[in-house]
Formats: structure tokens, C-alpha cells, sequence
């Protein structure tokens, strides 16, 4: 065997929210994510919608599709459920995307100590996302918190860092030191792109393209990062999520600017080249 790499689909990212139509069963959705050839699917929940990601696992085993789990604990002790739930659904891996904001990394440090003792009693791994709104809210407290929390491994979404930092490119020393702190601490990547003022952007833009090529290098760096430190027989997952409106922007008749379904394929086949292009 070799170390692997998986891509997966957002079953968030599918939704068209289109003013006045309804939207398509998430069955079509996850079909349409399968026949396009990614490993799975990702589910987006909260405690209140467990029942709802579950009554999925039968449509997930159908076509054959892996689930990952982004969870979303609103509070410190909520995150078993979600993990318990995941666990049904032999998730490869589950992201924690905590309500849960301490205003000092200090505050922080217990809380992500227990989720990350709890989450050893599981068989998938669990890593913390960086996300805004959430614990890991920023680069600078994200930056402490790794400081303070040696053992915390990141599945990192770089576009909530760059919008927060305003950055700059191209990216002074000091920027693209942290950023490679961030990334050599992950082991997955999510694929949106953003710039310093828009969490998500059409990649095919020209106007875009300094941004494109700065995400592609990231995911570069961050694969061979992991690749260089992982077992030989260990797997990669990167998930493509390229969120609907508001993150999506849209014109003045509310229809996006781009087509996210097509641009997400671009990034799952940009993706594997680089994979591809690893040494052994």
C-alpha cells in the first residue's frame, strides 16, 4: 500500500438557495457527488440535526460514498453527541467547528483539552477547523492556542485567516512564517478560495488569479508537509466546499456570479495533480 488521497464534497456546498425554488433532495445531491467520482461526502451538523444526518447513512452506503463530518457543538459538553453520531456513520473524520469562543487563548487550553481526550475514544480521526465564528475564531489566537495545545492537529480552511488578516499579497516573511505554522499543523484541507476582502471568489476571474495560485501553493506545501511526516500507509483528505450565497457572490437578481458545482471540479482536478506530483 501507499498513502492516499481522499476528496470529498460538501452537501452544504450543493445547495442552490435560488429566491423562489425549491431545492433538490439531498438523495440527488449526494448521487450527482458520487457519479462525479469523489471519495464522499461531508455533513455540516448540529445537535439538533443529528436525527436528520442519520436517516442519510442508508443513501451514503447505497452509493457507496464515505461520510465526513464537520460538527458544530454550541457548548462545551455537546460535542459527544456529534461524535457518538458519527460514529454510526463510520465517519472518516469529524472537524469541530465550536460555538464555543473564550475570549483568551488561556480560557481555551481545558475545553480543547477534554474534547481532545474524548475524541480518543473514537476510532476517526478529530481535528479542530480554523473557522471564523467559532473557537479557533483567528490567526493570532490560533497561533497561541497551538502554542498551549502541542498534541492539536487542524483541518485548516485558510480563507476564514486570510479575510481576518486582511492579507496582503505578496505575503511578507512574517505572514507566510504563520501561515506555515498553520499548515504544518494540519492533516486536511478544506478548498474554497478566497481573497482579503471576500471569503469566497470565482477562480476562473482574472482578476483572481494571484489568489488562486497562492491557495494551490498553500495546498502544495500543506501536502507534502503531511506526506513527509506521515505513515506510509496513511490518507489525506481535502474537501472541497464551496459554500452557497451569502458566501457565493451574487448580483443584483440574487444569482451567483460563477458556478460553484463547475469550479469545485476544477479545484477536485487540480487537487489530484498535485497529489500526483509528490515525491515518493
Amino acid at each position: 500500500m501507499a498513502q492516499t488521497l481522499e476528496l470529498y464534497q460538501s452537501l452544504w456546498a450543493m445547495e442552490d438557495r435560488i429566491p423562489g425554488q425549491a431545492e433538490q433532495p439531498k438523495a440527488v445531491h449526494l448521487k450527482r457527488i458520487a457519479d462525479a467520482g469523489y471519495t464522499g461526502a461531508c455533513l455540516d451538523p448540529n445537535v439538533s440535526e443529528i436525527e436528520d444526518s442519520l436517516k442519510l447513512k442508508p443513501l451514503f452506503e447505497e452509493l457507496g460514498l464515505k461520510c465526513m463530518v464537520n460538527a458544530f457543538p454550541h457548548s462545551a459538553d455537546s460535542l459527544k453527541p456529534l461524535l457518538e453520531m458519527s460514529a454510526e456513520l463510520q465517519a472518516t473524520q469529524v472537524n469541530i467547528i465550536a460555538e464555543v469562543m473564550p475570549l483568551t487563548p488561556a480560557e481555551a487550553v481545558p475545553i480543547i483539552d477534554d474534547w481532545l481526550a474524548l475524541a480518543s475514544d473514537y476510532p476517526f480521526p478529530v481535528l479542530m477547523e480554523t473557522h471564523r465564528n467559532s473557537t479557533l475564531n483567528d490567526l493570532f489566537y490560533t497561533l497561541e492556542i497551538l502554542k498551549r495545545v502541542p498534541q492539536l492537529r487542524l483541518c485548516a480552511d485558510l480563507s476564514h485567516f486570510v479575510v481576518d488578516r486582511e492579507l496582503q499579497l505578496p505575503l511578507s516573511a512574517v505572514d507566510a512564517a504563520y501561515f506555515s505554522t498553520v499548515i504544518e499543523r494540519s492533516d486536511s484541507f478544506q478548498g474554497r478560495i478566497s481573497n482579503n476582502q471576500q471569503i469566497q471568489i470565482a477562480i476562473e476571474f482574472e482578476q483572481h488569479a494571484l489568489w488562486v495560485a497562492q491557495y494551490f501553493d498553500w495546498w502544495r506545501q500543506g501536502f507534502n508537509a503531511w506526506s513527509a511526516r506521515s505513515g506510509p500507509n496513511d490518507t489525506l483528505r481535502f474537501l472541497v466546499e464551496l459554500g452557497p450565497p451569502p458566501y457565493a457572490i451574487t448580483d443584483g437578481t440574487q444569482r451567483e456570479l460563477s458556478n460553484r458545482w463547475d469550479e469545485a471540479l476544477l479545484i477536485h482536478d487540480r487537487i489530484q495533480a498535485i497529489w500526483a506530483a509528490i515525491p515518493d
